[in-house]
């Protein structure tokens, strides 16, 4: 079913920025009720010597309120510089604003009040060095060292920290934007990115398509660009695109799967952008160009289901959007089923089963330490920061609710109510409730007498997983499982493990599943064979690490201290640093994390910070 005529009438119109502004975002101050932002245009220099962003950015308003002369802003952390307003009849005149104290969470509400109300709103700011979805990195902390680098993160609420926005995936926005930079800089952008091809220092973008704030995105640095195919290319730094093309150049054949399945892909192109290690996340989907940590570049496409992922949340959340961030689970359990799906496509079966089943495992066990509450779907945030709830419930116990669904109506079924959902909620924000509404109608009623509306609501509102979840399993794995048990027996050595065709997904399931009081015998055999401490695969490094920090290993320590150092993404360190605090290791984590900080993110910086408090 071809769905790109409506997707980008939707788009192009702006119907969904009011279709959806009744969700209720307890993360933002917005008074959507009243007035909503159809469009922004930003026009910003980039300061990398004072380490903010200045200019301006120009709300064009739609008023819900024939009353109301006020328009509520999200901010953390800006400076207002001063507020100019238009009226019915082109003139601009002085707004009066107030900029209220900061809030921990939701940052500082930004008020602003009209005499009449306001066609376009103008406001005059600058960001700060401290903005939480901004990272600014120094020549020296770049692969090149020879260029400054800066870039955007702004899920799940750091767009208001370098824009005054509702800043709430309840409404969309098209925009566009004009971004100042050193002549030898390139800027790019979650945009139509034709104009940054000509390096200049003074850059033109446009969205035309409705999108969150959140996936408002921006970066600049010594940037390059090489096409991979007619409708995918990368940029990134001199040092890592050749390898990032070569890595990633299956990702033409990804868009073409999915399109077969879902429906065109509705975004024109679908660019890559290569950041620097310090990316707290394997990838962020800003549509139209994602950005993609350096650590999945392993050389052989093992960790190639990251692109996947991003890619499929240009249909499940970049077009089909959670309403609020305790709906989570809507962009990301979709997701991690239509990336299952895609590398099923592109890689087979037996692949995207193996992937399945480390994700099913890593979720059981995250399960145990969880609080119970946080391991339902619609979550209740109850006035955190959504950072602070992050886990993989949304997006394993979200894969395996899908799987469920589709096991029990079979592909063919399940597939055509996927494909209908995207085009029903297409450049649409919608919470669970309505999800909620909408599958009871067009699933559970349409096909009686398969799935309960009962068991429909214990997976989404329910703590932990159902007694009948899906638990996928792998052939592969269960051979990697009789050669671990022959090993730790004594009847093999580690020299006759099979492991000369495993694959990244079956070393992972080894490693994560060897006893975690492995003897340091074993430890030194298993390394001396295969040396697992300086593996270049960020993934396998991390499980041997894990492993050997629990076991008392001690030669992985010079090879952990670089590893820590030389990235930032939080899968990746994280649960490394909270192991070594709870296996003795505080005083030398914290030594490594005083030299590393610098360099890693805000986001990945506060969460750390509160492990040494």
């Amino acid at each position: 079913m071809k769905i790109k005529p409506l997707f980008l009438s939707l788009a192009m119109a702006g119907m969904c920025s009011q279709a959806m502004a009744s969700a209720i975002d307890q993360n933002s101050y917005a008074n959507l009720d009243d007035v909503i932002t159809t469009h922004l245009n930003l026009d910003l220099d980039i300061d990398f010597a004072d380490k903010q962003l200045e200019g301006f950015v120009e709300h064009t308003l739609q008023w819900q309120n024939a009353k109301s002369t006020k328009l509520v802003l999200d901010t953390r952390d800006l400076d207002i510089n001063k507020v100019m307003y238009q009226t019915a009849n082109g003139n601009w005149h002085k707004a009066s604003f107030n900029l209220a104290n900061r809030d921990n969470v939701k940052g500082s509400k930004l008020t602003i009040t009209f005499k009449s109300q306001a066609e376009k709103v103008r406001i005059y700011y600058n960001s700060r060095p401290e903005a939480s979805g901004l990272q600014w990195l120094t020549p020296e902390q770049t692969a090149s060292k020879t260029h400054p680098f800066m870039y955007s993160q702004s899920q799940a609420i750091h767009a208001r920290s370098w824009i005054p926005v509702q800043d709430t995936p309840a409404m969309r926005v098209t925009y566009s934007a004009r971004i100042h930079t050193p002549e030898d800089v390139r800027a790019v952008m979650s945009a139509d990115n034709k104009d940054a091809l000509y390096k200049d220092g003074d850059y033109h973008f446009n969205m035309p398509q409705a999108i969150s704030p959140y996936l408002i995105a921006i970066g600049a640095g010594n940037l390059e660009f090489k096409a991979m195919s007619k409708q995918t290319g990368i940029f990134a730094e001199p040092t890592i695109l050749d390898a990032s093309v070569a890595e990633f150049n299956d990702t033409q054949a990804m868009i073409d799967k999915t399109n077969a399945m879902y429906g065109e892909y509705a975004w024109g192109r679908y660019d890559l952008l290569m950041l620097p290690p310090s990316f707290p996340f394997g990838g962020m989907e800003n549509p139209r160009l994602s950005f993609i940590t350096p650590t999945v570049v392993a050389g052989d496409k093992s960790l190639v289901n990251l692109i996947a992922h991003e890619l499929a949340h240009s249909w499940s959340g970049n077009l089909v959007t959670n309403a609020t961030w305790e709906d989570l689970w809507l962009n990301e359990g979709f997701t991690s089923y239509v990336e299952n799906r895609i590398m099923e496509e592109v890689f087979g079966r037996d692949r995207a089963v193996m992937e399945q089943a480390l994700d099913a495992a890593g979720l059981r066990a995250q399960l145990k330490t969880i609080d119970a509450p946080d391991t339902r779907l619609n979550l209740k945030l109850n006035g955190r920061d959504p950072d602070d709830a992050f886990s993989s419930v949304p997006y394993t116990k979200g894969q395996l609710f899908l799987i469920y669904l589709e096991e029990k109506y079979g592909r063919d079924k399940f597939d055509d109510f996927v494909k209908t959902y995207f085009n029903e909620f297409a450049f649409k924000s919608l919470t669970t409730a309505q999800f909620v509404t909408y599958i009871k109608a067009n699933l559970i009623e349409k096909y009686p007498g398969v799935v309960s509306m009962d068991k429909v609501n214990e997976w989404i509102f329910e703590p932990g997983l159902p007694s009948d979840a899906p638990n996928p399993t792998s052939d592969a794995f269960d051979k990697v499982d009789a050669a671990t048990q022959a090993w730790l027996k004594g009847d093999t050595t580690a020299a006759q493990l099979p492991t000369a065709n495993w694959t990244v997904h079956e070393w992972l399931h080894f490693l994560n599943n060897l006893p975690r009081d492995l003897s340091i015998e074993k430890m030194t055999e298993l390394d001396g064979e295969f040396n697992l401490t300086q593996s270049t695969n960020a993934e396998r490094a991390f499980a041997w690490y894990m492993l050997a920090v629990g076991n008392g290993y001690q030669p992985i320590y010079p090879a952990l201290d670089k590893h820590l150092s030389g990235i930032g993404r939080r899968k990746l360190i994280v649960p490394l640093y909270k192991a070594l605090i709870t296996h003795g290791k505080k005083d030398w984590a914290q030594s490594v994390y005083l030299k590393a900080r610098p360099g890693y993110h805000p986001l990945a910086q506060g969460t750390i910070d509160a492990l040494f408090e």
